[in-house]
């Protein structure tokens, strides 16, 4: 079972926990309140698709999609928030740190919660291509 596919899925996943954590514990950015939530949506998946691989769980896209999809929305949300005025008046970071901030932004247009999304989006492809090959 431990496809290809699989393991670059489990790279994606042990990237993004290893990125946010140097934002947060060597950078030294403060988390936002999206940021928690994509993390609450990302960590879990490091380890769950790890152990899946372990197991050759031939089910494991099936746990994976939920965290992944719904990351996807959470990430685009958060994106959309930083970047136009579609969410401006959002209950969402309400208080602390603003979800708007921007601690990055590289050519312009990458920031934390585009690198989640970019994250989420190839996990979840490679869970969907993983169902449609069958290996």
């Amino acid at each position: 079972m431990s496809s290809k596919r699989m393991i670059a899925a489990w790279l994606v996943a042990l990237t993004a926990v290893l990125g946010s954590l140097y934002f947060s514990e060597i950078a030294g950015y403060v988390p936002c309140q999206l940021c928690w939530y994509q993390r609450i949506l990302m960590y879990p998946l490091a380890i769950v698709i790890g152990v899946g691989l372990y197991l050759e769980d031939e089910k494991l896209p099936w746990y994976v999609l939920p965290f992944s999809v719904t990351g996807i929305f959470v990430s685009s949300y958060h994106y959309l928030h930083q970047k136009t005025d579609l969410f401006s008046k959002s209950a969402a970071c309400s208080q602390g740190v603003p979800c708007s901030g921007e601690y990055i932004n590289w050519l312009g247009f990458i920031t934390i919660p585009f690198l989640a999304l970019t994250a989420f989006v190839v996990i979840t492809l490679l869970m969907i291509s993983r169902l449609k090959s069958g290996k």
